[in-house]
């Protein structure tokens, strides 16, 4: 018996690696995995095996790929006197949704937390300097979340991009459509009027 809790243990202790994952969502996700059908227990395995041998990061980019470059850094018909900066890879394909970029990206992997230890060597900041530097690049887009920690790593990239003589631009955000001015919080519509354009 002391090696089934063993063996449970081990697997609680190792999800709660996973970020966002604490003990308690750990110890649940170890015994619905005790419950599953075996087979699907190796599936989940077997692509995260698959993830780690198979998938790694664009070298140009740093967006997820299964080769050398990925599929928007290999794609010619691509502007790339444009660079989109967003924070995790699947920011990308939200953003290719809105079929309103022609661009390139950059994944910074991550934003800026001091208190979590997260300083800019521990992003894909100085990669991004060397492209903007190396390649003829015009306007850097900066489309980190709308958070604190997003801001931060907003403003400090902008600081260090103004000096290189090319447009550095945030994305706007406030409200959505469809949504009703009377429903929207001060800090949300403060920044949709920050945000205004010109019509």
């Amino acid at each position: 018996m002391a090696e089934v809790h063993g063996i449970i243990d081990t697997l609680i202790n190792e999800l709660c690696r996973l970020p966002g994952i604490g003990r308690r969502t750990a110890q649940k996700l170890t015994f619905f995995i005790l419950n599953m059908p075996k087979s699907e227990a190796l599936s989940i395995a077997g692509a995260i095996v698959g993830v780690k041998e198979r998938a790694g990061f664009c070298k140009t980019c740093f967006n997820v790929t299964e080769s050398e470059l990925c599929s928007v850094c290999s794609d010619s018909s691509r502007d790339k006197t444009k660079i989109c900066v967003v924070e995790e890879p699947g920011n990308i394909a939200v953003v290719e949704r809105s079929r309103s970029f022609d661009g390139l990206y950059h994944v910074l992997l991550g934003a800026l937390s001091p208190i979590d230890g997260i300083t800019p060597d521990r992003l894909k900041i100085n990669e991004l300097l060397a492209r903007v530097r190396e390649n003829p690049v015009e306007e850097v887009i900066i489309a980190t979340n709308p958070n604190t920690k997003g801001e931060m790593t907003a403003q400090y990239i902008a600081g260090l991009l103004r000096p290189l003589n090319i447009t550095v631009s945030r994305i706007a955000y406030g409200l959505p459509m469809g949504g009703e001015i009377e429903f929207a919080d001060e800090v949300t519509l403060g920044k949709s009027i920050e945000g205004r354009r010109r019509l």
